[in-house]
């Protein structure tokens, strides 16, 4: 067995963890570029979404060099990420790729008892000893954390730093050091190291950066590569964001969705507007929005793939809450079609809109 992976953020890096740590043979796929969008798209269907053409990249990239499992993740409900794993395996079939897809389900999706028999597939490929294996899991469990809060730390501070650009730098840095690392706990010394030197860089506590939430389907806001670096893009203009779907959140959430007890605090701030839950992540989306108002935050960026259902629910809501609560939402669209300059362009107008309505609140005052 020789696993690997679609790219989704940082995930990566830990699932390296995971793997090194157990002592399994594995292929990390070559960082989502143009390549990856192209080969899947030439052989995905044309209206689906962005994702999976881009997942088709990756796994065409990583059979190439030698893969022949994927892990992936799925999901229910209306939408269209629960099919991956079906139309992917039927279309690697066809081009004569003969692969396996171990797909992890919450268990409120397949079972308990089918989740951990799924599991046991990949752990039975290690040589390790079962409490090796659980000291791989909790360390890859670690380092996914670390990630995303070094990261959130990054994208917060670069509203502060004194000297632009520095946050962005450590955390590109950051990302490659980590992946040369070996080891996990060469990794977690690495990631204690970086989380220092944010600690300390150099900011004005006393700087008022304008702040934007950016919220939207799960793997558009998760994947650089998807939604064209918004993030870097946004760092550069020195403005603090946050961004609440990260894959560490994911993986609570899911542990604790059979239990009901899963992001209360989006659930209460969405039944306003949208109290069930419809698919994908647009009930996380709208109370996303409505919890960035309330804590202060001069807009969201919604960004979601062209055709994305649940997202497309989403959108039509958002306005209500901008209306209701004088909050700005930009939406992005995102496909293979997508032009940077355009886009880039969007995100300028909405920057310099949000920034006219602070100098226009300060002067009311």
């Amino acid at each position: 067995m020789k696993i690997t992976i679609p790219h989704m953020g940082n995930v990566y890096l830990a699932a390296k963890a995971l793997f090194d740590g157990l002592g399994v043979d594995y292929v990390i796929p070559p960082m989502n570029s143009k390549a990856a969008l192209e080969i899947g798209s030439l052989h995905s269907p044309e209206e689906i979404c962005l994702p999976f053409k881009i997942m088709v990249g990756n796994y065409i990239q990583a059979i190439e060099q030698g893969a022949d499992t994927v892990i992936i993740t799925g999901s229910c409900g209306p939408c269209r990420f629960g099919e991956y794993c079906e139309m992917q395996m039927k279309l690697l079939r066809r081009l004569g790729y003969q692969v396996d897809f171990i797909v992890i389900d919450a268990p409120k999706c397949i079972g308990l008892k089918e989740l951990m028999a799924r599991i046991a597939r990949v752990a039975a490929a290690s040589p390790r000893s079962r409490a090796q294996k659980w000291r791989a899991l909790a360390q890859a469990v670690r380092i996914m954390n670390l990630l995303d809060a070094i990261e959130a730390k990054a994208h917060e501070k670069a509203g502060y730093e004194k000297v632009r650009g520095t946050c962005k730098r450590l955390l590109h840095a950051c990302r490659q050091e980590t992946f040369r690392c070996k080891t996990p706990r060469e990794m977690l010394r690495c990631l204690h190291e970086y989380s220092r030197r944010l600690d300390q860089v150099p900011c004005d506590n006393s700087a008022k950066p304008i702040r934007i939430a950016i919220i939207g389907e799960i793997y558009t806001v998760i994947e650089p590569f998807s939604n064209l670096y918004i993030e870097d893009k946004l760092m550069d203009y020195g403005i603090s964001t946050k961004r609440m779907m990260t894959p560490s959140w994911w993986m609570g959430n899911t542990i604790m969705s059979p239990l009901k007890i899963n992001s209360p605090g989006i659930r209460m701030a969405s039944r306003d507007y949208l109290p069930y839950y419809i698919g994908g992540h647009a009930r996380e989306c709208v109370g996303e929005a409505v919890l960035s108002w309330k804590e202060g935050f001069d807009g969201a960026i919604q960004i979601f793939p062209m055709g994305c259902m649940p997202e497309i629910v989403s959108k039509a809501i958002l306005p209500a809450i901008a209306r209701d609560k004088d909050f700005p939402v930009l939406s992005l669209v995102v496909d293979e079609m997508t032009g940077e300059a355009g886009y880039v362009t969007r995100i300028e107008a909405f920057i310099d809109m949000l920034e006219r309505r602070r100098s226009h609140a300060v002067s009311r005052h």
